[in-house]
């Protein structure tokens, strides 16, 4: 049994210490930013600035910056379609065809190899571009032959 003045939960009342802080700074710190000058010897930095402020500016266009003619006449005589190769009409036939001889959903071949719903999809809608190692997993699945075929 603690008494009152041996009690673990108390400090030792016959040991006082004073707490000051005679060693603190107090002094508030105030942080500011540098603020931006203007241009050169008070001179704007942009157009509009000059113009808020009276100045007269004159604008001058510059001819060609950036704009290499050689170059832009390639990119307009340019006449060959770039697109994607597409998965062709044979072989989105073929998997619908052996997706419905198993009698299965999208979305059961879908988790048979392993991919997302949305890929069956877009290989029977013929919107997929073709990765070999889907076809290989679809071919293995179905029984069917999808790759090489034209």
């Amino acid at each position: 049994f603690f008494s009152p003045r041996t009690s673990p939960l108390r400090p030792d009342s016959h040991r006082t210490r004073t707490h000051t802080m005679d060693g603190q700074d107090w002094k508030p710190v105030v942080l500011t930013k540098k603020r931006p000058t203007g241009g050169m010897n008070g001179v704007p930095k942009t157009a509009e600035a000059a113009r808020r402020l009276g100045m007269q500016v004159d604008t001058v266009k510059k001819q060609g910056a950036g704009y290499d003619a050689g170059k832009m006449g390639k990119l307009d005589n340019e006449t060959e379609e770039l697109s994607h190769v597409k998965v062709n009409t044979e072989v989105k036939k073929a998997i619908l065809q052996g997706r419905l001889a198993k009698k299965m959903t999208q979305a059961q071949l879908a988790q048979q190899i392993n991919e997302k719903p949305q890929i069956v999809q877009e290989y029977e809608s013929g919107k997929a571009i073709p990765n070999q190692a889907i076809l290989g997993k679809l071919e293995r699945i179905l029984g069917v032959k999808l790759r090489g075929l034209k």
